[in-house]
């Protein structure tokens, strides 16, 4: 049985990018990136893509992932959450398969550029920590979060002071602590803790702290993204077998 399973979700209605999941980055669809790179991690057991399109099924089984259902409409608009398509798929394997992973590997299609020795790496460090709920991936923002503002009533105040002086976030970064961006890389859940909480994260979210990386939600992302592999594809050749040496 499986005990480590890398799910990808590829819901067909983007709006920001029409069939963003599918569409061409390098020669290769979008969803190909994050099948390839479970591929290459030795510590995936299997990979399964949950999708609402027949599409979307086809072309992920073309690249080697299982697609053993389609998800549901209900599960599968702008507003779906993370919990809600990750329990159908822990439901439908319970019901189907008599067996769930104890551990779920989520590998976002907008972070394509991964490299697998990072999976592997994440995957031992959830191995090790008994104590945790899950495992999100995260990389430190370029900017310290103690500088950001937000508007309120015409004015601008400190995020994480509260304060509405605001020059206290003149003082030089140094000053301030480091503050990190989930970024999609890889997060990691337990399957038993999902069922039981009815939840993903949970209070006990270990760091794993990866290279800063770029996501794809605009068409100006994807179009920084293609000008990224074109000036460096190494990491997209060595996902698609051009290059040797990999892991």
């Amino acid at each position: 049985m499986a005990e480590v399973v890398a799910i990808i979700p590829a819901r067909s209605g983007s709006k920001g990018v029409v069939d963003k999941n599918i569409k061409l980055l390098a020669g290769h669809p979008l969803i190909a990136y994050s099948i390839a790179a479970a591929q290459l991690a030795n510590e995936i057991n299997r990979i399964i893509v949950s999708t609402d399109s027949i599409e979307y099924a086809s072309i992920a089984r073309e690249y080697g992932a299982e697609v053993p259902f389609l998800r549901p409409l209900e599960i599968s608009g702008d507003r779906s959450g993370d919990y809600e398509w990750v329990k159908h798929l822990l439901d439908w394997m319970a019901e189907n398969e008599d067996h769930v992973p104890k551990y779920l590997v989520h590998l976002r299609p907008t972070t394509p550029l991964r490299e697998p020795k990072h999976i592997d790496a994440a995957i031992e460090l959830m191995r090790q920590n008994n104590n945790a709920t899950s495992l999100r991936s995260v990389h430190e923002m370029s900017e310290t979060a103690y500088k950001t503002v937000e508007i309120d009533r015409d004015y601008l105040k400190c995020i994480c002071s509260g304060s509405f002086d605001l020059d206290a976030t003149n003082q030089p970064r140094q000053v301030f602590p480091k503050t990190y961006i989930a970024n999609g890389y890889v997060d990691i859940y337990k399957s038993s803790y999902v069922v039981k909480n009815k939840k993903i994260l949970g209070n006990k979210v270990i760091a794993y702290v990866t290279p800063r990386i770029f996501e794809v939600d605009t068409l100006e992302d994807f179009d920084y993204l293609e000008y990224q592999v074109a000036k460096e594809p190494t990491i997209a050749n060595k996902l698609f077998g051009k290059e040797k040496g990999w892991l």
